[in-house]
Parts: structure tokens; sequence; C-alpha cells
């Protein structure tokens, strides 16, 4: 599948078109950034790993009847999807917890909820991603309350695959970011899951050991390791 022009370059990921138009190429970066592209930086092998992570999540949830735009993966970095009309809109699906929802409700970090917490927010970094609820969504046309019912069933089915299939591999799932397209009338999983998408925490550790970008957002340090051993507990 030949790679032809690029159609969209975003933080962490570039699109390119290739000679069939259903088609695009999706290429990882090692850049990293946060907080709406205020911080940035690199962390080396970071493409690798968030394409061969998310190409294993995309083959899981596919072996479940849950639609994806993944095709295969083309090399190390770079996989094949479908190109879909993706919503403004990032699902973001809370098990435990941790980040803004703490800040913004005081709940302490590492409560875990007893049913998940589903959130929408709009994808616009000038605006900073704003938290909508369902009635800001019709307003601003984003999508119709039938394509936001599908989004949030598909989010907890996806739940209910991934939180096993990342306990399997001692890591229990936080939290996650999904951004939803559409295909011939089909809503499908689109964009990663990944470290950079994901709030992963080791369950093997009594106290929170952070495996994910959170590493790079608080200065942490320690993002390769983490990333590599995300990647050597999903992929081998």
């Amino acid at each position: 599948m030949g790679k032809r022009e690029k159609i969209y370059e975003g933080k962490a990921k570039i699109l390119y078109s290739t000679d069939d138009p259903n088609l695009v190429i999706q290429y990882f970066k090692d850049e990293a950034t946060a907080f709406d592209g205020k911080k940035r930086g690199v962390i080396q092998e970071k493409g690798r790993v968030n394409n061969q992570i998310s190409a294993k999540v995309f083959e899981t949830l596919e072996s479940q009847k849950i639609s994806t735009h993944y095709v295969k993966t083309l090399s190390e970095t770079e996989m094949l999807v479908k190109r879909l009309e993706m919503f403004p809109l990032e699902v973001v699906l809370r098990n435990i917890a941790t980040g803004s929802i703490s800040k913004r409700l005081g709940i302490e970090e590492g409560v875990t909820f007893e049913n998940p917490v589903l959130e929408y927010y709009l994808k616009n970094d000038a605006l900073g991603d704003p938290l909508l609820n369902r009635s800001h969504i019709q307003v601003l046309g984003l999508a119709s309350e039938k394509a936001v019912d599908e989004m949030e069933d598909l989010t907890l089915r996806i739940n209910r695959v991934l939180l096993p299939f990342f306990l399997e591999r001692v890591v229990k799932l936080v939290d996650f970011k999904l951004e939803f397209g559409r295909l011939d009338g089909e809503i499908l999983l689109g964009d990663e899951v990944s470290p950079d998408t994901c709030r992963f925490w080791d369950a093997g550790s009594e106290t929170i050991q952070r495996l994910d970008k959170d590493r790079f957002r608080k200065d942490l340090g320690g993002e390769q390791e983490a990333y590599l051993e995300m990647y050597e507990r999903v992929c081998n």
C-alpha cells in the first residue's frame, strides 16, 4: 500500500493518503505533548510502542465484535486504517479517580468508582478541549442523540473487554480517552489506544506506579521505561 500525501498532522500522529481513497496510513510519532500542547518533548520509541499496543488492542476488540478502523500493521510505527468521518469529540471513561476529575470534584486519587464515569470533551485545542454534557453536544450539532448513545454503548463495551485484558497483564486500566468516526453509516472506534490515551497503573504494586504519559505530564521521569514496560506486558 503506497504512501502518498500527508493529509493531517496532530500532536502524536500523521495521516497519509494511499492509493485507496478509503484507506489511510497512520504514523505514530515519538513527540510527546501535554496540557493542550503547552508542554512538549520526545519519548524515545513512543511511536513504536503506541503503534504496536494499539494494534494489539484493536485486534482484541475486533475479536469481540467491536468494530475499529484498524486494518493491519505496516511497520513498527505505521498501521493501515479505514478513513473515517471523525466526530469532534473525545469520550473519556474513568474507572478510578485521578487527574482532572479529582481536581474538579475533590475525589481522592485512587478511589475506584462503583460504576464507570463517562465524560465528553470537545476536540478543540484553542479552547482547551472543554468538558461537555449531552445538551452541549446537541446545541453545537456535534453528534445526534442516537450517535451519542452508540458511542456511549461502545465505550462501555470496550471497557468491559479491556479491564480483564489489561488485568491479565498486571495492569489497572484507570481511565482512557476514545475517538469515534463514521463509515458507511456505522460508528467505528478510531485514533489509538495506548499509554498516550490511557492511564495505566501497575496492578502488582501497593503504591501508584504509573505506566503512561502521566510520567511526562508530572515530570516523574522514566517515561521511556514505562512505555517499554507496557509494550512488554501487552505485546510479548
